[in-house]
């Protein structure tokens, strides 16, 4: 099961149906992307709700005039289909008003950070 799949399908139909926050997975990957989204302004916060057996992570949503800010998220590097970029080939998401979600080895990070430290790495998704 793709974990980063099931991780935006639940912000996009959150978003879709105005929920003020949603509960996801906990995963490294997930905590990672949640804070590149909180840094870019796309979320209001996020807290991690810890049980016994599990681990969640709880997003507030950010709206502006009852509208989302996240209008579209969307998976780019599927398992099934790895998408590597040099961070020469990293494109723009919207010319600017979008962003990339890049794994690279030193870290999750946009694809505008890739680009000023000269780092390529897998495009996970791309947020608009």
């Amino acid at each position: 099961m793709d974990t980063i799949a099931n991780y935006l399908t639940l912000i996009r139909n959150a978003c879709n149906v105005k929920n003020y926050y949603v509960k996801v997975n906990y995963s490294k990957i997930n905590y990672n992307i949640t804070k590149v989204l909180y840094k870019k302004n796309y979320i209001k916060s996020y807290k991690i709700y810890t049980k016994k057996k599990y681990n969640k992570i709880i997003i507030f949503l950010k709206y502006i005039n009852n509208i989302s800010v996240i209008r579209n998220i969307k998976r780019i590097s599927k398992p099934s289909l790895r998408k590597y970029f040099k961070y020469k080939k990293i494109f723009k998401v919207l010319n600017g008003y979008g962003i990339s979600i890049i794994s690279t080895s030193i870290g999750v990070m946009t694809g505008d950070e890739a680009i000023e430290k000269k780092i390529g790495g897998e495009i996970l998704c791309i947020v608009f």
